[in-house]
């Protein structure tokens, strides 16, 4: 095997087409935002004899608490009778140990986008990683086939959910609004933020929005939705399109006039364009671990209503770290106290 780095957005794109666990956090937009935000990155693909067979992005992390090279949502694996995962972890991690100790990193940390099983978690124990005290992106998602006709959608759809998309449809003052403007984006944003102080997590800055718009908008990947009643925004979602699959990767919703189900029928008309650019999923983003089980869960009404819609859930191996100094105990501690705080 033999790892090179990446610097052609076709070839990285391509490659990526033909797997089917994927998300944008692999994209080669999503590298170019990190750089935005003024990280350092990596992109390679792994070989064997000339064929690609895996790729993964990565970026350095400088915190405080302690700092990282952190692979999101990867490595992204094409599995061969001849090759398996644990053989292109076991190449990457040494590739990611040159690189950590030129970097004067104290850990790595990657987030899989592999089934959570027992042999995947396995390949991971083998190589000497630990679960990391918290995630940094989904470690389960909850996804929506979107192939089925429109009708057929609905009628999967709780019986709840369906009757108040069809309440919103009937609302003549109430109406979804797509935006390509980076203006809208600050609309967003001040919902998000009332948002934030009714459910008290930790936001993105209007800064870090914008800059992800900036990066995904030039190809036509990103869209501000706004359902708008009398004049007034009710909610609002940022929804990312990459390779066939549309993703809800922010959202925002007010409490004033709770009987009309703007958020529900935001949602609905997002799917209706992911169906129109011919994505294949829709991918509502992360849900509560315990699903509806724990209702003091601060997810609790955000999985109901991501449930509502049908689809199925999706489990990825928990984050793992791969202490190399002292320094990592240190970050343990500062993150597992945050996961408590904030009753994750």
């Amino acid at each position: 095997m033999e790892i090179r780095e990446i610097a052609n957005k076709e070839i990285w794109s391509n490659f990526l087409l033909v797997i089917k666990e994927k998300t944008f956090l692999q994209s080669w937009n999503w590298g170019e935002f990190q750089k935005v935000l003024g990280n350092k990155i990596w992109r390679f693909g792994i070989y064997e004899n000339n064929e690609l067979v895996s790729a993964c992005f990565f970026y350095k992390i400088v915190a405080k608490r302690g700092t990282f090279l952190f692979l999101p949502h990867g490595p992204s694996v094409i599995l061969t009778k001849e090759i398996d995962r644990y053989q292109v972890l076991n190449e990457l991690v040494k590739k990611l140990k040159e690189i950590a100790k030129k970097e004067k990193v104290d850990f790595l940390r990657i987030g899989p986008i592999w089934e959570r099983n027992e042999e995947n978690i396995r390949i991971f124990k083998k190589l000497g990683f630990r679960e990391a005290p918290i995630h940094v992106h989904p470690e389960l998602t909850w996804q929506l086939d979107i192939t089925l006709p429109e009708e057929e959608l609905l009628m999967k759809m709780r019986k709840t959910t369906r009757y108040l998309i069809r309440q919103g449809i009937k609302q003549e003052k109430l109406e979804i609004l797509k935006s390509r403007n980076l203006k809208d984006v600050e609309v967003f944003n001040e919902l998000y933020q009332k948002t934030v102080n009714r459910h008290h997590f930790s936001p993105f800055s209007l800064e870090y929005l914008k800059k992800e718009f900036l990066v995904f908008e030039p190809d036509n990947q990103i869209l501000v939705f706004l359902a708008k009643y009398q004049g007034e925004i009710l909610a609002s979602a940022i929804i990312l399109f990459w390779q066939g699959i549309a993703f809800y990767h922010h959202g925002a919703s007010s409490l004033k006039y709770p009987k009309v189900p703007a958020s529900y029928l935001l949602q609905w008309e997002a799917i209706r364009e992911a169906k129109r650019r011919d994505c294949r999923l829709y991918n509502f983003w992360g849900i509560a671990e315990s699903g509806l089980k724990n209702k003091n869960h601060p997810w609790w009404g955000l999985t109901l209503f991501k449930k509502g819609f049908g689809g199925e859930r999706k489990e990825y191996v928990k984050t793992q770290d791969l202490p190399l100094s002292f320094k990592y105990w240190f970050n343990f501690g500062v993150e597992k106290i945050r996961k408590k705080k904030r009753g994750l």
